[in-house]
């Protein structure tokens, strides 16, 4: 059986630089206010004519760039998380396809908003293992700032728009270890955009297709299934928290990674962010993440390297890697 080696990863972000003075020209709010409650100091955003598969086109030529040992020729698969595509059809994965040049490629975009790039290596390990597939580009990009309502003064600060992407192969031993899954739906309500539909299980919508949150709820779910499921994810890989070298959650909020740090007693100097310098940027956030901590040196071979993605649906998954 072949086993799945990320072997590797890209990034991209758009060139407009938004710092936490814009919230301060155009809401009652402070960059204190901002800094103190979510550790955001920038975030980027796309221009009106700059979409979620240029940031993707952007991530690939930058993993190119960065790791020039590798090539994307012979890519069978493009997995794409996102929530927020060019158009809900035709899909990211068959933009980037075409854009690409992958003619062999199959393409799938998957919805699961922060979660989806964990359930994309999930989905790509899989794929690996089942011999299907053998080498695969799985991206987790987001526009969010398309699908912000710029008057929420508890929200709109926190969203930025980024892409990254890694590069799966089929290999004999791998270094991409067991996963989780898992759902809350009753949730649903708590994190959404909305679409046709007006309500959830009775719930009304804001119906302006922006995003909308439960921040308090969303907070403490968060906090409590992830510390939940590290423990979890350790074991089913053999591991304790301990030997973990790196943790790299979903960047939502600099106190959520906190305060589960806090409830695991997980040191907070081994968690990898991409929070304060790009903001949330959903199923981006977590390979932006790992990217900055390889580029910067943090991140050493041989690293044990815990992934868990979590967010709207209410979703999650992660898995381990060995770098």
């Amino acid at each position: 059986m072949a086993n799945a080696l990320l072997t590797a990863i890209g990034m991209a972000v758009p060139e407009k630089r938004v710092d936490n003075a814009y919230f301060e020209s155009i809401l009652d709010t402070t960059d204190e206010w901002i800094v103190s409650r979510t550790g955001i100091k920038t975030r980027y955003h796309t221009t009106k004519d700059e979409f979620t598969s240029d940031l993707c086109i952007k991530a690939a030529e930058n993993l190119l760039k960065n790791f020039p040992n590798v090539n994307l020729d012979g890519v069978d698969m493009i997995l794409v998380s996102t929530v927020t595509p060019d158009q809900p059809m035709p899909s990211m994965a068959c933009r980037i396809q075409y854009k690409l040049a992958l003619s062999q490629a199959g393409a799938l975009d998957i919805y699961a908003a922060c979660a989806g790039f964990s359930y994309g290596i999930v989905l790509a390990k899989g794929l690996i293992s089942a011999g299907i597939h053998k080498k695969i580009l799985v991206f987790g990009a987001e526009t969010l700032s398309k699908v912000t309502d710029f008057t929420d003064r508890t929200s709109c600060m926190l969203f930025g728009d980024g892409a990254g992407v890694v590069l799966l192969e089929a290999d004999k031993t791998g270094n991409v270890g067991d996963c989780i899954t898992g759902a809350n739906g009753e949730g649903g309500a708590d994190l959404y955009i909305s679409g046709f539909a007006d309500n959830i299980d009775g719930y009304p919508l804001k119906m302006d297709r922006t995003i909308v949150q439960n921040g308090r709820k969303v907070f403490k779910w968060a906090v409590t299934k992830v510390a939940e499921q590290m423990q979890v994810l350790a074991a089913k890989n053999n591991l304790t928290l301990q030997d973990i070298d790196w943790f790299v959650p979903h960047s939502a909020n600099l106190r959520i990674i906190e305060a589960i740090c806090n409830e695991t007693g997980f040191p907070i100097e081994k968690a990898l962010e991409s929070i304060v310098d790009y903001g949330n940027t959903s199923s981006a956030s977590i390979p932006i993440a790992l990217y900055q901590g390889i580029v910067q040196g943090k991140v050493k071979k041989g690293d044990k390297i815990m992934l868990i993605g979590f967010g709207g649906g209410l979703a999650y998954a992660g898995t381990v890697i060995t770098w």
